[in-house]
This record gives structure tokens, C-alpha cells and sequence, in this order.
């Protein structure tokens, strides 16, 4: 009898470690606002290069509820992004002179988004504010007609997507140019400026400094955990994994 005890306590202690597990390096799982996995990563955590485990990034994070109004139900509808993400930060560049143009290309100063894609920013914007940081919008909708002018000025494929030949992705409604700055406005070191295409505005971060490529790093991240593909060449480059048609007759207020 006693030797069947002492098995018995082996058994129930084994039964408990299998079922509850026991592994001190295990990453604790939860949900975001989102639906989609989050990870909580060690406190000691450093970013060293884009290829790095992009999940043991993202903190653990308390969901954010969505504001209950009336919205559109369908994805595909254009919104202004500001209406639907207030502590978002816009400074379209193309409708100013800081570009690679030098000039004015469209004459509106509020981004477009489809509805859909809004949604993916809003989820974005939610889990950098948990960090300190805040979203600015360089560049969202860009009408076709806009995308031609910008060709006329600029005529290089290594610099602008030729209208005549296949559009930009920013006139689907789905691609948006931003960086990080902090909650209240203030810009944080990133890899280069807007419309920069020296060897240091692509995602090999090696040629930059550590803090400025663990930004870079931390806008990627919570881009692409939130739905978003990035764009090798340009750091500050996001297209919605959800994709849409060119929309050759939407115009911006």
C-alpha cells in the first residue's frame, strides 16, 4: 500500500505538469482588439535585424473597444481616416512642396482610406499608443489624376509608377506612407524623410543606428501583425492584404 501511494503522488504530479506545463521561456498568448494573436515578449527583449521573430515583438497589449457609430459595412467604401482614428496625425506631403517634386500635387489635406483598410489602422494606431507612439500619415488616396501629374513631373519608373502602364497601389485605396512620431506630435528618428530613395530608405537596417532601425522595426511589426504588407524599398510603405480595384473616379473633398 504504501509503495502504491508513492506512485500515485508520481502520477498526479506528472498529470499536472503535462496539463499546465512548465516551460519558464513559454510566450503567454492573448487576443487583440483585432481577434488576432499577441504575444508578450522578455523585458530585456533587443531588436537586431527585420528577420527576427516579428510575433515575440508585439507586447502584450489590453484590447481597445471600437467605438459603436454608423459606418459603412462594406469595406470597400472611402472614408476620411481622420473621422474614424482622431489621434491619427496627417501631413499628406503631396499637397505640399516636401516632396520629391518640389510642387504640389493634389489640393485636399485629409486622407482617404477604404473603410476596410481604415479598420487594419485603427488596430495599428491602438497598440503604438499602449507604447507612447502615434501614427502620421504621409500619404493615403492618391487620385489617378494626381498619380499622371506626378509622372509629368517626374517621368522615372525608379521614382514614380507610370499611370500609362500600371497604377499605384495608393490609388486603390488600400496603401498608406507613414512614420511614427510621438502622442503629442513630436517626430522620432527614423531611417530617412518621405519620397528619400538612397540606399538607407529600404528595410536593410544595417546602415542605420541601432535606435533608429529598432524604430523602423517597431513600425513594421505592428504594421504587418495588423494585417498590412510591406514594400522593400521604401521603410515608410504599406499596402492592406486586402486588395481593391484603382478607383479612377473617386475625388477627395
Amino acid at each position: 500500500m504504501k509503495h502504491q501511494g508513492i506512485i500515485l503522488v508520481v502520477v498526479i504530479v506528472a498529470t499536472s505538469i503535462l496539463f499546465t506545463g512548465c516551460n519558464p521561456h513559454e510566450i503567454p498568448i492573448m487576443e487583440t482588439a483585432t481577434g488576432q494573436p499577441s504575444f508578450e515578449p522578455s523585458p530585456n527583449l533587443t531588436l537586431h535585424t527585420a528577420a527576427d521573430s516579428t510575433a515575440a515583438l508585439i507586447p502584450k497589449l489590453t484590447p481597445v473597444p471600437t467605438p459603436v457609430s454608423a459606418v459603412p459595412e462594406r469595406g470597400e467604401i472611402f472614408v476620411c481616416v481622420s473621422d474614424y482614428i482622431p489621434s491619427i496625425v496627417v501631413e499628406l506631403k503631396y499637397a505640399t512642396t516636401g516632396n520629391i517634386t518640389s510642387e504640389v500635387i493634389y489640393n485636399f489635406t485629409d486622407a482617404y482610406l477604404r473603410y476596410g483598410t481604415v479598420k487594419k489602422l485603427e488596430a495599428v494606431q491602438n497598440e503604438l499608443i499602449k507604447l507612447g507612439y502615434c501614427l502620421k500619415i504621409w500619404d493615403a488616396f492618391r487620385p489617378v489624376s494626381a498619380q499622371f501629374d506626378l509622372w509629368k513631373i517626374m517621368p522615372s519608373s525608379a521614382y514614380v509608377a507610370n499611370p500609362n502602364t500600371g497604377y499605384s497601389s495608393h490609388s486603390r485605396g488600400n496603401t498608406v506612407d507613414v512614420t511614427l512620431v510621438t502622442i503629442d506630435g513630436a517626430e522620432i528618428a527614423m531611417p530617412t524623410g518621405f519620397d528619400d530613395f538612397s540606399t538607407k530608405a529600404d528595410r536593410d537596417y544595417s546602415d542605420v543606428s541601432k535606435a533608429v532601425a529598432e524604430n523602423a522595426m517597431l513600425l513594421e511589426v505592428v504594421m504587418e501583425h495588423n494585417g498590412f504588407n510591406s514594400y522593400y524599398g521604401e521603410w515608410w510603405h504599406f499596402s492592406d492584404n486586402n486588395s481593391y480595384s484603382v478607383d479612377t473616379e473617386f475625388s477627395p473633398k
